[in-house]
């Protein structure tokens, strides 16, 4: 077995691996908001938030699927990511999120308006 073999970074299970990941243009875009406009950001520093975040992501909505599962439910809700969260310790997240969320919803009731 090559060094390369097996880690997901090789012909076609890079391809299966890179579509659980969300875009590296859009991780590029939010890293540069948070640093000074010259500042620059190494290929492999990308690389490794866009897995970090894929990976929390696909935590969060694990734990939200089980949940719906359980409740007989198939779609998943904004509610239930929140829920999730505070399940997996992540609390300190919740305030800023529920908020998110509530201006997401009003928009959303004024854009059916």
């Amino acid at each position: 077995m090559s060094g390369d073999e097996g880690d997901g970074r090789d012909g076609n299970s890079n391809a299966r691996e890179q579509d659980r990941y969300l875009p590296i243009a859009n991780i590029s875009r939010i890293m540069k908001k948070a640093l000074p406009s010259n500042a620059k950001i190494a290929k492999d520093a990308k690389e490794t938030v866009q897995e970090c975040v894929s990976e929390f992501i696909s935590f969060i909505t694990s734990e939200a699927s089980d949940k719906c599962q359980r409740e007989k439910r198939k779609t998943i809700n904004g509610d239930d990511l929140l829920w999730a969260m505070t399940t997996l310790g992540f609390e300190e997240y919740l305030e800023p999120l529920k908020l998110y969320l509530a201006k997401f919803r009003e928009a959303e009731v004024w854009s059916m308006n």
